[in-house]
């Protein structure tokens, strides 16, 4: 057994270096080991890469800057254009990405071709930029308005956007159609004559950026919970439905239907009469002061309605708070806000958001919506930037967010009780795709590949060139049975 083990790692090494005879230039073997708790501490071969790309296309000087990836090598004998995973955010890194959550699809999908962990221009391995501390402080001595608090956002971002520029970061550079063009650096780095793009939400939108205006270098795409390119901002109105959609789900397993939207609105209500006085101590040991007003609940809800999982984790958080017990959510603040430091915000995710921007017709309905609905605006907080984005010139205009019209083989993958980019807005985004195939997912979320494995089961037979056997595939992520 001994020879035989021996025998495999002497032959698994010769292939690699044939392999990577013809590989890109400076790319190294690496032992690539997953930290994904479904397949924690296994191991495999693969290769670092990377690549110079300009910052800013625009610009005569504009500097240098390189990209890093990982390249799974593919096991097939016959393998297709390589398949570039595409991350969401913005700001996700690819690489991360592999190395975790989704290590067991990258190694599922090398039966089809070399898979590409890419970490995007400000993300990872392949960002360089300064974080921006502001000089602005969230009050700790009293609670302040939605008002206030916007005003205050809006003046903590206008002082990094002045950092940035003091600093020589050209935020310009930031933007989806910049990053779509690293695409095409990239596959011809790799050699390859077309690239294949997987990717979900944020990535998504990178994706449909670039079936818009590279179609020549596409093979195939796949996205899942697709954010379109006039779709940054959500409407608030389609985050009510899918609130509702949830409610039914959560109510399918009981005899006495209980309503959760209903409870949401107490506890907003009730935190606006009265908000709740918080108070710890920090690693500091400095006394940390904090009023949980509505628009906390309205943010965390934001963060957590995601998939179907932390939507139910986040109910159980109002339950509490409507019995006047507040440790749960005092908690989450002090693990993940840290309302104690200055207003904060990360360039590239600022501003590729600030660049895919709005219409003056959609930021009107929006504002109208938000008015109303549950979350208000806060779902979408960078709707509160569009004039500093103005201002700075950073919106990539309407000509950016038309829809993409092609017939480039597109999968897409879409779950029923995804909180963050729903089901009719991802139809509409790629309705012009005239060589569109759908899965969809009932009851699945935001991060719905790893929600059946009918899912990779699919995926590879669309990049296969076979028919696709589960259009429609039924999941049950709470386990309920009806009563």
């Amino acid at each position: 057994m001994k020879h035989i083990h021996l025998l495999f790692i002497l032959l698994s090494v010769t292939l690699l270096a044939e392999y990577s005879a013809a590989a890109p230039d400076g790319e190294t073997i690496i032992t690539f080991t997953s930290g994904d708790s479904d397949s924690k501490g296994q191991q495999v071969s693969a290769y670092a890469g990377q690549f110079v790309v300009t910052e800013n296309r625009s610009a005569e000087s504009s500097r240098k800057i390189k990209l890093h990836y990982v390249r799974f090598p593919s096991t097939s004998q016959n393998p297709g254009p390589p398949i570039v995973y595409l991350a969401g955010g913005p700001g996700g890194s690819g690489i991360s990405t592999a190395e975790n959550r989704r290590y067991g699809l990258f190694m599922a999908l090398r039966e089809v071709a070399d898979v590409i962990a890419l970490d995007q221009r400000g993300t990872g391995q392949s960002n360089d930029l300064p974080h921006c501390e502001s000089n602005q402080f969230l009050p700790q001595d009293q609670a302040i308005d939605d008002d206030a608090y916007i005003r205050l956002n809006q003046v903590a971002l206008a002082e990094c956007l002045t950092y940035w520029q003091q600093k020589g970061v050209d935020l310009k550079a930031y933007n989806t159609l910049e990053s779509v063009n690293d695409l095409d650096d990239l596959r011809q780095h790799l050699g390859a004559e077309k690239i294949s793009l997987w990717g979900i939400s944020y990535g998504s939108h990178l994706a449909l950026a670039a079936i818009k205006t590279r179609p020549q270098i596409l093979h195939k795409v796949m996205i899942a919970s697709a954010e379109g390119l006039a779709q940054t901002i959500k409407y608030p109105a389609r985050t009510d439905a899918y609130f509702q959609r949830l409610n039914s789900y959560l109510n399918s397993h009981k005899e006495d239907p209980f309503d959760y939207l209903k409870l949401m609105r107490q506890v907003h209500q009730q935190l606006d009469q009265q908000p709740m006085r918080l108070e710890w101590q920090n690693d500091q040991q400095q006394t940390i002061r904090y009023h949980l007003q509505s628009r906390d609940m309205k943010q965390l809800a934001s963060a957590m309605i995601s998939d179907p999982g932390r939507a139910q984790q986040l109910l159980q958080l109002y339950h509490a708070l409507q019995a006047g017990i507040h440790m749960p959510v005092q908690n989450i603040i002090q693990r993940y806000m840290s309302p104690e430091q200055p207003i904060g915000f990360h360039p590239m995710s600022t501003a590729m958001d600030l660049a895919s921007g709005i219409s003056p017709e959609r930021l009107k309905i929006i504002e109208e919506q938000s008015q109303s609905s549950l979350l208000g605006g806060y779902l979408n907080f960078s709707l509160y930037f569009t004039k500093l984005a103005e201002q700075h010139h950073l919106d990539l205009d309407e000509s950016f967010r038309s829809l993409p019209v092609s017939d480039i083989p597109t999968l897409l993958i879409s779950g029923t009780l995804d909180g963050r980019t729903y089901i009719e807005s991802q139809l509409e985004a790629t309705d012009g795709l005239s060589n569109r195939q759908t899965i969809k997912v009932i009851n699945g979320g935001h991060n719905l590949f790893k929600s059946s494995p009918l899912v990779i089961k699919n995926m590879l037979l669309f990049m296969q060139d076979q028919v696709i056997t589960d259009p429609v595939i039924n999941t049950n992520p709470l386990g309920f049975t009806p009563d």
